[in-house]
């Protein structure tokens, strides 16, 4: 067993007491791609990456993009540092440490979870540039997620995870332009996700 794998273990664990919720509900896991992936999805509550994370297979090793405030949460920060897999991101600065933690865990074949609204919304916002830069620096798919935003204690909480995608695949210098129609294209894909809730249900 990894330090993921045991990490993993633990950290389901003492999140599914201290949070009084029934395990989760995650559909289209047979989407998720071998080797690394840039896993992208909306942002409601700071107990997201946990129930993305928890809906992967364990031995997926994943790290996490998070700002660097939560890190001094009571609850969320303390589960996040004790899980070990987080890239701690200071916000409205050029954090270039940051960035290449993460390139280095995709380029390992390793899956990076980012939320491209940087912040939560209700509804699905506009993403910012980093995941799509992260995805076409490195060559590994985009992998679409969506999380319902209900959170009820002793209910399930659902995740949809999409199919995943190659973004940009033309033999050129990617521009800024081309970032900004990538990340288009992704929170496009985890619109379509949300839209197909009920598809994925059905086929359980």
């Amino acid at each position: 067993m990894t330090l993921y794998e045991f990490a993993y273990i633990v950290s389901k664990m003492i999140f599914s007491i201290v949070t009084f919720r029934t395990p989760l509900k995650a559909y289209g896991k047979e989407n998720i791609p071998a080797g690394g992936a840039v896993i992208c999805s909306n942002h409601v509550h700071n107990s997201d990456p946990f129930y993305i994370v928890y809906s992967f297979h364990r031995k997926d090793k994943i790290w996490i993009m998070a700002k660097e405030e939560i890190r001094h949460y009571p609850v969320v920060g303390r589960l996040l540092n004790w899980l070990g897999f987080v890239i701690w991101v200071r916000r409205g600065k050029s954090d270039v440490g940051a960035i290449k933690s993460a390139l280095k865990a995709l380029k390992g074949k390793e899956k990076l979870l980012i939320f491209p609204e940087g912040t939560r919304h209700e509804e699905i916002g506009e993403g910012k540039t980093g995941a799509a830069m992260m995805a076409i620096r490195t060559g590994v798919p985009v992998l679409p997620v969506y999380i319902a935003p209900e959170r009820t204690p002793f209910h399930r909480t659902k995740v949809y995870i999409g199919e995943p995608y190659q973004p940009f695949t033309e033999n050129r210098r990617a521009t800024a332009e081309d970032y900004e129609a990538v990340t288009e294209e992704i929170m496009d894909h985890i619109r379509a996700v949300r839209d197909r809730r009920a598809e994925m249900e059905a086929r359980g």
